[in-house]
């Protein structure tokens, strides 16, 4: 699948105030700074798309994107990053609602990217998440980033080790990327993925 058009739709500070659509939905998340508009611009070959900010935590709203709109349209969305530990407790909670309540009542949404830094060695905040996701039965991808800030090797065994954690309480894992903004690692097989989950019925409730 490629993508031929792509244009901002809208922000909003909650769920009820997202598009009315039917659309499949697309969202990314992941901690602060772990390079999530970097990786939309490059999914999307649409520089400035998504805003990218050198503040960590910047983005704080439902962001919409209408991709392939002319011919089969789909939603890419921008969700706000968690775990920015300079933010107010307020604020924190805040976030952590409007994600909580867009990930489990958003019908439309077909699959969570969340994003992890390859550079990094496991996180319990992204662990922990990760582990809400399948209590909640949200499908969800893993797509580790910045793998052009790695060597090849260095690159492959962060990963390894990171999914052999994963193995200590997971008996199947999610679906896996490796991805770089920088070097267009990944895109393909990103885009691929998305292309045969556009085929599914839009409203997860239906699958059944």
């Amino acid at each position: 699948m490629e993508i031929n058009s792509s244009r901002f739709l809208s922000s909003a500070p909650s769920t009820t105030l997202c598009p009315d659509s039917k659309m499949h939905e697309y969202a990314f998340i992941g901690r602060s700074n772990v390079g999530k508009s970097s990786l939309i611009n490059m999914l999307t070959r649409h520089n400035g798309l998504a805003m990218t900010s050198s503040t960590p935590g910047k983005t704080m709203l439902i962001n919409h994107f209408i991709i392939n709109e002319e011919s089969q349209p789909w939603m890419i969305v921008d969700l706000p990053g968690y775990g920015y530990a300079k933010r107010s407790k307020a604020d924190r909670d805040r976030i952590r609602a409007i994600i909580e309540d867009y990930i489990v009542n958003r019908p439309q949404l077909t699959c969570l990217f969340v994003l992890i830094d390859s550079r990094h060695k496991p996180q319990a905040i992204d662990l922990e998440f990760m582990e809400w996701l399948a209590t909640e039965g949200v499908p969800f991808a893993m797509v580790f980033t910045k793998l052009d800030k790695l060597t090849p090797t260095a690159g492959k065994k962060s990963i390894e080790l990171y999914l052999e954690k994963m193995k200590e309480s997971w008996e199947e894992l999610p679906p896996v990327f490796r991805t770089s903004s920088n070097d267009k690692r990944g895109r393909n097989e990103l885009l691929e993925y998305i292309g045969e989950l556009n085929t599914l019925p839009v409203d997860r409730s239906e699958e059944a």
